[in-house]
């Protein structure tokens, strides 16, 4: 099977995949980050295709930038300002570029976990 990078994102306040959260995809080279993709989650809290396919994998150093504080502050109506969390990195490697990366959060305006699942 090619390899691919994906994500999902579980709202751990309402209990549901979060659904409409941005995402924007970097790759970091010698600290300079470039763009690759913006995208917004859909109702299973995924995106609707890989965020990279096989034919895009490098080895190298990857950000995820999740915009947990615009996600909540929709859904939310008391939240402190400043909030919290905001946008939430997730910075990472891909070692091997002929694998599947897959970079999940689970999230609440509060705190966050990550890990790489399959």
């Amino acid at each position: 099977m090619p390899g691919k990078l994906s994500t999902h994102v579980l709202d751990t306040v309402n209990g549901c995949p979060a659904n409409g959260m941005k995402i924007e995809l970097l790759s970091i080279a010698n600290e300079n980050r470039r763009l690759l993709a913006s995208v917004r989650t859909n109702a299973e809290g995924r995106t609707d295709s890989p965020l990279l396919f096989a034919d895009k994998m490098a080895v190298g150093e990857y950000e995820l930038v999740f915009f947990a504080g615009e996600y909540f502050a929709a859904r939310m109506s008391s939240l402190p300002a400043p909030l919290f969390l905001d946008k939430v990195p997730v910075r990472f490697g891909i070692a091997d570029a002929r694998a599947s990366y897959h970079v999940p959060l689970i999230v609440g305006p509060w705190g966050y976990s990550t890990y790489r699942g399959s």
